[in-house]
């Protein structure tokens, strides 16, 4: 058995290359490149384009479909997940867009406990429904994430009709201001679909179903999530010669950033990190901003008298 698997992997490098080279591959990444400059949207329907040509999608798949019914043993060139829900293969992958077919159990999506909640992902999905199974997609609206969204007073998602695609139907649903849950399938469903990353917005959004109101809020963006994992990291080490490095990701672009490197700058060296505090109380253009910095302001003992200020997360 080994040597048939360790046998098959010169056949499967193969296959891989041979896909990468093929031109829907090269059609599919000269489309999403030449539109990613345009902007979220323009990439959007690029993909729906893609997706919507039922010759671009066999030829795409083709090669992978006869390496599989050619030889049990072939690896594709994909990251696979798998849950107690759905079997996801991601086929593409790249700064612009991300391809990934999945098959969704129906029996699986049945068996789901009640949903409390709806996630608004900040993406743009356009999802081909290869086999739709009789699913009926569910969602919900909410507001445009903006420079000025408050948690504290942010609008409820509102109910919008449900969708019942057919096969091979194309959906596109506008994950910067729409969620979505699939529900009512009578067989497995099978689907093909990029989800946009060109101008993503930096926060996923979780609302909950029961009344629209939002339930939770965390960072979908990528360049965000590593900034705050090495600013954690700086923390627990204790960094306080890292003062620049705190002071710059106070001016990053996203607001929770710019707040998570004053939290972590805090903890670290409360004395330095004091001018930039009162700086975002007056300057920062995020009312959440400034509120967090005028209440901490108001907390923290004038430096010259307090010694070290305890971290209290």
């Amino acid at each position: 058995m080994r040597a048939a698997i360790l046998a098959s992997g010169a056949p499967s490098r193969a296959i891989a290359q041979k896909w990468v080279a093929s031109d829907a591959y090269r059609a599919m990444v000269a489309a999403l490149t030449a539109a990613s400059s345009q902007g979220h949207d323009a990439v959007a329907d690029a993909a729906g384009t893609l997706l919507s040509d039922y010759q671009w999608v066999d030829s795409l798949l083709g090669p992978l479909i006869a390496g599989l019914a050619g030889d049990p043993f072939f690896d594709p060139p994909f990251r696979v997940s798998r849950d107690r829900l759905r079997i996801s293969a991601i086929l593409f992958d790249s700064p612009v867009a991300t391809l990934t077919g999945t098959v969704v159990d129906a029996a699986a999506l049945a068996a789901l406990p009640p949903t409390r909640t709806v996630v608004v992902p900040g993406r743009i999905g356009v999802t081909r429904y290869i086999r739709s199974g009789g699913v009926h997609i569910r969602r919900w609206r909410a507001d445009p994430l903006t420079g000025q969204f408050s948690a504290s007073n942010a609008a409820r998602a509102l109910i919008q009709p449900e969708l019942a695609p057919c096969d091979g139907a194309v959906v596109r649903i506008d994950g910067r201001v729409e969620g979505q849950l699939l529900a009512g399938a009578q067989s497995d469903v099978v689907t093909l679909g990029f989800t946009v990353r060109t101008d993503a917005d930096p926060l996923m959004r979780e609302y909950r179903i029961a009344d629209g109101h939002l339930s939770t809020i965390a960072s979908s963006d990528d360049g965000a999530s590593r900034t705050e994992m090495l600013l954690s990291f700086l923390t627990q080490a204790n960094r306080s010669d890292a003062g620049p490095c705190f002071e710059a990701a106070s001016r990053d672009a996203a607001f929770h950033t710019r707040w998570s490197a004053m939290h972590a700058w805090l903890c670290v060296d409360a004395h330095a990190a004091l001018p930039r505090l009162n700086e975002m109380a007056r300057d920062d253009p995020h009312p959440d901003v400034r509120q967090a910095a005028l209440q901490t302001v108001a907390r923290i003992r004038p430096p010259e008298t307090a010694g070290a200020t305890p971290c209290r997360a």
